[in-house]
């Protein structure tokens, strides 16, 4: 059964973050140029939240605010759901189908190691069916 520790060992621990009083836009910004749909937010090393487009096209465009203007802890969630290493992917999935959110921090002894997505969780369980299903093939063929 893969866990979330299997997930980041072989994606990596890469968290990128911005700052509860920083812009929208530069939240925004560094989303685009990373390539991603989620930024912690984080006061040190202390999680105080989460934002992702979909925060932006419901709390800045769809308000009719600006990004340059409005700050990322004006819109961010601030009750942010998360997964232990340890857990596996099929009780993160199902968290993350249940409250429908697609970014999960891994926090481990208080501290953040990581973040998986709904992305990273479905990669992982086709991987552990193809294997499934090639083991099988091989059983009855041999």
């Amino acid at each position: 059964m893969t866990r979330v520790r299997d997930i980041l060992a072989v994606k990596g621990r890469d968290v990128w973050s911005i700052g509860p009083h920083a812009s929208v836009y530069d939240a925004m910004k560094l989303m685009a140029d990373k390539g991603i749909g989620a930024l912690l937010v984080m006061e040190g090393a202390k999680l105080v939240g989460i934002i992702s487009e979909r925060d932006y096209a419901r709390k800045v465009i769809l308000q009719g605010r600006s990004s340059r203007t409005t700050a990322v802890q004006e819109i961010m969630t601030t009750r942010v759901a998360y997964a232990e290493p340890e857990q596996n992917i099929e009780e993160c999935m199902a968290l993350m189908t249940e409250i429908r959110i697609r970014h999960l921090p891994v926090i481990e002894a208080g501290e953040v190691r990581g973040v998986i997505s709904i992305g990273d969780l479905v990669k992982s369980i086709i991987a552990e069916q193809k294997f499934i299903i090639e083991q099988l093939e091989r059983y009855i063929s041999s």
